[in-house]
């Protein structure tokens, strides 16, 4: 049996996971693990408000997960999810075997935070003077 590494991204409804958060996240692992995949990691990765409405929500959380599985089980694990009324959408990506160890580390980081406004305000930022470079002979008065 060859198993395959993927990285399962999923949309939660926020509602349902903010009531039971521990039972809600504990469902993908668990139906990969019956599906009789193994999970390398399952974490929260943030909540946010969506672009346009799923299934009337407007905001969500994200979940990440990394599994490896039987390729050919993946189409009965997308089954049970999309039954799932706590998970919204999901997204399975098979990871290239060469990069599997890599990515599962970058992902334990978390997620890069966004910089705080009153952080950008004081973040140095270089100018260059525009036209500091023209050479102005070249240019004719009224061909601009």
């Amino acid at each position: 049996m060859s198993e395959n590494v993927y990285e399962g991204l999923f949309i939660l409804n926020s509602e349902l996971y903010a009531r039971t958060p521990d039972e809600i996240s504990g469902q993908m692992a668990i139906f990969i693990e019956k599906t009789g995949g193994e999970v390398l990691l399952s974490r929260l990765w943030d909540e946010r408000r969506l672009a346009y409405p799923i299934k009337g929500h407007k905001r969500a959380t994200y979940w990440l997960t990394y599994f490896k599985i039987d390729p050919a089980k993946v189409k009965d694990l997308t089954r049970q999810f999309q039954i799932t009324d706590s998970i919204l959408r999901h997204m399975f990506l098979k990871l290239d075997p060469r990069i599997v160890d890599a990515v599962v580390e970058h992902a334990k980081e978390g997620p890069i935070k966004p910089q705080a406004p009153e952080d950008a305000l004081n973040t140095e930022i270089s100018v260059v003077e525009m036209g500091s470079e023209i050479d102005e002979d070249v240019i004719e008065p009224g061909t601009v």
